[in-house]
């Protein structure tokens, strides 16, 4: 859980040079629920279905000069479904970004 949330909150930062990441846990019926929310340059509809796929940079040239070989958000993606959990994405260009993590009680427990 640690090196999702990780991953997460750092690709928000990463990408948001000015505005803000909010990071919230929900209860929800038998599970928690981590939402990463940020304001930065978002993604586009066509990149969502390839966002957990391995070595996929959906920035392209910004995400090569920020780090990162594309292997984040598909290491996350692998990660919460060995928990148990979901991950869903909602983004638009220049509306930033928000990732949320829905995690069964028993798991986010451990």
């Amino acid at each position: 859980l640690a090196m999702v949330l990780k991953n997460l909150v750092g690709n928000a930062v990463k990408f948001t040079e000015r505005g803000s990441v909010r990071v919230a846990v929900e209860p929800i019926e038998g599970a928690l629920r981590f939402v990463i929310a940020d304001s930065g340059i978002g993604i586009e509809p066509s990149e969502l279905p390839h966002l957990f796929e391995p070595f996929h940079q959906a920035h392209g040239a910004r995400s090569r000069r920020a780090g990162g070989a594309g292997l984040g958000l598909y290491i996350v993606g692998r990660l919460v479904e060995l928990l148990g959990g979901q991950i869903a994405v909602q983004s638009a260009p220049g509306s930033g970004t928000t990732f949320a993590v829905t995690l069964p009680l028993e798991t986010a427990a451990q």
